[in-house]
């Protein structure tokens, strides 16, 4: 809470403060909605979350729009199981699977039934840089916007792909899901294609495999959980 609301207010007040009056581009997430009732998910969806991290990311999310009320240019673009760098946290699911396909080790799936949103971080930038120009733009009242593929991929799918696309002799291990993650979410990329143009042109395969082709070649720092 410290960091994302606290730290959020924080830029806030140091943007409104400011002579330039800066514009301000915060990254949400799908943990926003929660356990969504329908699916996909529209951005108009009711904000319903299930952990302490969605919390804080609607506690930004209102900064954000307290902050345009006040005159400042802001926009809240909300984000998707973003991957494809070789830097990301290796705990994260996408590159854990990854680097433990690679290894021949075996993957560890909590919940094999849980459906996410993977977007590759390719098309995650291409968005925010469409935000951006339209903030330079002068656009003043951009509405939260999605960067996602809108395509449902279970975790057991996605533990398949990353051993197949490895050419791996890896084991998949089923395990309960844990208590608290959201369990299926996918949403609809309509309103940014409407709005900014914009729309994904990384598929999960692609993107996967992009991701194992230069983990291939980036050295591991640390053994991965």
């Amino acid at each position: 809470r410290a960091t994302n609301e606290g730290g959020t207010r924080n830029v806030l007040r140091a943007a409104l403060a400011s002579p330039r009056h800066p514009w301000i581009v915060f990254a949400s997430s799908r943990e926003v909605y929660g356990e969504p009732d329908a699916l996909p998910v529209r951005e108009d969806a009711p904000l319903c979350p299930v952990n302490v991290y969605g919390e804080t990311k609607i506690a930004g999310e209102r900064l954000l729009q307290e902050a345009r009320g006040a005159g400042l240019a802001t926009a809240i673009v909300r984000l998707s199981n973003v991957y494809g760098s070789v830097h990301d946290h290796a705990d994260r699911v996408v590159p854990a699977f990854a680097h433990r396909a690679l290894a021949g080790e075996p993957l560890r799936i909590d919940g094999a039934d849980h459906t996410f949103d993977f977007t590759h971080i390719d098309d995650t930038a291409r968005g925010i840089a469409a935000v951006v120009d339209a903030l330079q733009a002068g656009e003043r009242r951009l509405p939260p916007i999605h960067f996602l593929t809108g395509t449902p991929t279970t975790l057991g799918e996605l533990a398949a792909a990353a051993v197949d696309l490895a050419g791996s002799t890896s084991l998949l291990l089923h395990a309960p899901p844990r208590s608290y993650d959201v369990a299926r979410f996918y949403g609809d990329p309509s309103r940014a294609r409407t709005i900014l143009g914009w729309q994904p042109r990384v598929p999960l395969r692609d993107g996967l495999a992009r991701l194992l082709a230069a983990l291939r070649d980036t050295p591991s720092p640390e053994p991965h959980p």
